[in-house]
C-alpha cells in the first residue's frame, strides 16, 4: 500500500480531516505520536520498515536538503513542507530524484501576522516581563509604550507583512516597507510606503522581518545592521532563525542600542540553555509556534494533503516550488 509519512506535529489530533483525505484515496497515514521531536533524521529514513511504500512525505522541521534520504525512498513522489518556508528542502535535488516539493503558501499566514502584532504590543507594554514579576511576588510600577504614532517597519512585504499591515490600519502608525518586488497597487491600498531597505532600519521604531532565509540573507541582522537600527528600536522576528545573529542582537539589547526584541525562530531549534540571549532583559521568545493555530493546521493539512494526492495521481500539484 502507498504510504505518506507525516512527521508535522498534531497531525493524528488537528488534522484528522487531511487523514481521512488521503485513506480515503487509497493512501496510508504513517505518523508516529510518541517521537519525542517528529522529524526524522537520515538514518530514521534508511532503516524505517515502509521505506519501499513511501510515496510522499508531509513534513515540519526535517533535513530534506540530505540526498541520502532521496537514495533510502526510492518511490518518494512528493515532499511537502507543512508550511511555507522550505529552506529545509533542496528543491533540486529532489527535481534530479523526480520528486516534487511542495508547501502551503498563505495558509498559516494569519496565525503568524496575528502573532507579529501580539510581539509588538507585548514588548512596548513589557506584559511578560511584567508578568515573570509578578509570579515571583513582585509589583512593578513599568514605564511602557503605546504603539500609536509609532513607525513600523516590514522587511518583506509578501502574504504574512501584508496582513500585518492590513491590523496594523486600526493602530494609528506609519507603516514603511521594503520588497525586492514591491507591488506599489497592494501597498497604496494598505496605506503602506515602499521604501528602501536602509530606510526601513534607520527610520522604524519597529522592525518586523518577512523575507525569506538564503544564502544571501544569513544573518542579515548583524552588529552592523544592528548599529544602522534607530536607538531604542524593537525586534520582531516570525520568520527563519538564521537571519538573525543572536549573539549580535544579545550585545545590541545589552548595550542599549535595540529596547527589546520578539523571536519565535532561532538558528538552532530548540535553543540552547546556554544562548547569549536568554541572558537579556525585554525579549518575548516563542517555541517556533507562529503557525500553531488549530485553524492553520486545518488549513496547512488539507492544502497539502489534496496537492500530495494530486502528486501521487500523476496530476499537476497547485503548491509546487520545484518545477
Amino acid at each position: 500500500m502507498q504510504k505518506v509519512l507525516v512527521s508535522a506535529s498534531h497531525f493524528d489530533t488537528l488534522c484528522k480531516d487531511a487523514w481521512n483525505l488521503f485513506e480515503q484515496n487509497g493512501i496510508g497515514v504513517i505518523f508516529d505520536p510518541n517521537k519525542p521531536f517528529p522529524s526524522y533524521s537520515t538514518e530514521e529514513i534508511e532503516n524505517h520498515p515502509e521505506k519501499n511504500n513511501i510515496v510522499a512525505a508531509l513534513i515540519g522541521m526535517d533535513d530534506f536538503r540530505d540526498e541520502k534520504k532521496y537514495k533510502a525512498l526510492p518511490n518518494l513522489k512528493a515532499v511537502a513542507k507543512f508550511g511555507v518556508g522550505v529552506d529545509n528542502i533542496d528543491g533540486e535535488l529532489a527535481k534530479r530524484y523526480g520528486v516534487k516539493a511542495l508547501n502551503a503558501p498563505g495558509q498559516n499566514s494569519n496565525a503568524v501576522a496575528e502573532l507579529t502584532i501580539a510581539f509588538m504590543l507585548d514588548l512596548l507594554r513589557r506584559v511578560t516581563p511584567l508578568h515573570e514579576a509578578m509570579e515571583n511576588g513582585e509589583w512593578p510600577r513599568s514605564i511602557g509604550n503605546e504603539i500609536k504614532g509609532k513607525t513600523v517597519g516590514l522587511l518583506g512585504f509578501g502574504a504574512i507583512a501584508r496582513l500585518v499591515a492590513q491590523k496594523l490600519q486600526s493602530f494609528d502608525v506609519k507603516v514603511l516597507a521594503f520588497d525586492l518586488y514591491p507591488d506599489e497597487k497592494v501597498a497604496k491600498e494598505l496605506g503602506v510606503k515602499m521604501t528602501t531597505r536602509e530606510v526601513v532600519l534607520t527610520n522604524s521604531d519597529i522592525v518586523s522581518i518577512h523575507i525569506p532565509a538564503t544564502p544571501e540573507t544569513y544573518h542579515f541582522f548583524d552588529d552592523e545592521t544592528f548599529a544602522m537600527m534607530k536607538k531604542g528600536a524593537f525586534l520582531i522576528n516570525p520568520a527563519r532563525g538564521a537571519l538573525v545573529d543572536l549573539d549580535a542582537l544579545a550585545r545590541a539589547l545589552m548595550n542599549g542600542q535595540i529596547a527589546g526584541a520578539a523571536l519565535d525562530a532561532f538558528e538552532l531549534e530548540p535553543l540552547p540553555r546556554d544562548a547569549s540571549i536568554l541572558q537579556c532583559e525585554n525579549i518575548v521568545l516563542t517555541p517556533h509556534t507562529g503557525a500553531e493555530t488549530e485553524e492553520s493546521y486545518y488549513n496547512v493539512s488539507m492544502t497539502t494533503a489534496q496537492d500530495i494526492i494530486r502528486v501521487v495521481r500523476g496530476e499537476q500539484p497547485e503548491h509546487c516550488v520545484n518545477y
